[in-house]
């Protein structure tokens, strides 16, 4: 197991002279194992939606979810009333 950036070049060249295809292969059982579609999916799902729209939907909702405190420190405004010179002579 590599260590640090140099041993990890190392056991990189490794693996590739054993087996040209040593990455391909490990991506190619990360991407069958998948069951979900994934946000890259450009398959219609049951929802109707491809990947790429369920994304974008996804995105909107949690941008619409606020991590900011609440404002708990509010000043109540008071209402002021102006009354013209002719309501005070009347």
């Amino acid at each position: 197991m590599a260590g640090n950036k140099i041993g990890g070049q190392k056991a990189a060249a490794k693996n590739r002279a054993k087996d040209p295809d040593f990455y391909a292969k490990i991506g190619a059982k990360g991407g069958k194992n998948g069951r979900t579609g994934g946000f890259a999916s450009n398959v219609i799902g049951e929802d109707g939606l491809t990947g790429a729209q369920r994304a974008r939907i996804a995105g909107a909702r949690g941008g619409r979810i606020s991590r900011r405190k609440k404002d708990t420190n509010t000043v109540a405004v008071q209402s002021v009333v102006v009354q013209s010179d002719l309501d005070l002579a009347a």
